[in-house]
């Protein structure tokens, strides 16, 4: 156990350290990079990436993976848009209810009919994203409940953004479930070895799908807070960021064949995507370009990661 323990801090000093390079490098490429400005933009950039992230490393950890996450934060921005005459507080209910009937969704018909989630989350991100172009006409939705404006474009001290405190908030909690509760060793035990998880009387279904609707919700939220941020709902206002949610997650240590993943490893490994992703903006790199990079990040990421566990098994 103490050797795990090790093993983990020296892969999150690594991490760090991969960070703090990034941080160097991109300081001497650009010199805007280390304006005030330019480095709240960073945190407000990466904070719906990273809440939904925080979401995203409990299935990863299961064994799973969920690319339906991109949907739900639309669909659920149009929520926000569309029921925007509704109380603040109705409105986050209605899409905190969607994002849990979502996640029970995606949870059960992978864990009791053994459909393999790739193929669940393909079909649901499909499924939510033509509901919302019908439902809106694939026209934005302008407009949004007064009492979420600030959730979006509010900033404490007038300079931290809002968005930044609500990702830390998440990532707080989300380290508190994985490290002190039930739920939290039960995923990782599904992870690490489902069977023997079953056997030792565990229900894996729930727990399974109790993953899914912690990812679901936490996209859910994702989705208030961009549709407050943007002032709009719409139907592919997220599309294409799971992709960026499942780096944050690999970079930052998650097993893509489950069984490990730390809240603060995904907190690094978002900033360093995002970071990427910034000096590319600052280096006036084009946007159809960027996803080059970024693609190979997340292989070199994985592939790291695939040598140190067949390293691990070989011992």
């Amino acid at each position: 156990m103490k050797r795990i323990k090790e093993i983990k801090v020296f892969e999150h000093m690594g991490m760090f350290g991969v960070l703090l390079l990034l941080f160097i490098i991109s300081s001497v490429l650009s010199p805007n990079f280390l304006s005030v400005r330019n480095l709240m933009n960073i945190i407000r950039q990466n904070a719906i990436t990273g809440i939904v992230a925080c979401g995203m490393m409990t299935v990863l950890i299961t064994g799973g993976i969920d690319l339906s996450v991109a949907s739900v934060i639309s669909s659920a921005s149009l929520i926000v848009a569309g029921f925007q005459t509704y109380p603040s507080i109705v409105v986050v209910l209605m899409v905190l209810a969607f994002g849990v009937a979502t996640g029970a969704f995606n949870g059960v018909i992978i864990s009791k009919f053994k459909v393999p989630p790739f193929i669940v989350t393909l079909g649901t991100m499909s499924v939510f994203e033509g509901i919302g172009l019908t439902y809106s006409k694939s026209q934005p939705i302008s407009g949004v409940p007064e009492g979420l404006v600030f959730i979006g474009k509010g900033r404490l001290f007038d300079t931290i953004p809002a968005q930044g405190i609500l990702f830390l908030l998440m990532a707080i909690l989300t380290a508190f479930i994985l490290k002190k509760t039930i739920v939290g060793r039960y995923i990782f035990a599904i992870g690490n070895n489902e069977d023997a998880a079953r056997l030792s009387g565990i229900n894996t279904n729930l727990f399974k799908t109790l993953a899914y609707i912690i990812c679901s919700l936490t996209a859910a939220i994702a989705g208030i807070v961009m549709a407050a941020h943007m002032n709009v709902g719409e139907a592919t206002l997220a599309e294409g960021a799971e992709m960026d949610i499942i780096a944050g997650c690999v970079i930052g240590g998650t097993s893509l064949s489950g069984g490990r993943g730390t809240a603060s490893g995904t907190v690094i490994g978002v900033f360093i995507i995002g970071m990427f992703s910034n000096i590319m903006n600052l280096l006036n790199i084009p946007g159809y370009t960027q996803p080059i990079f970024k693609g190979l990040v997340i292989v070199v990421a994985a592939l790291v990661q695939t040598m140190q566990e067949e390293r691990k098994k070989s011992r």
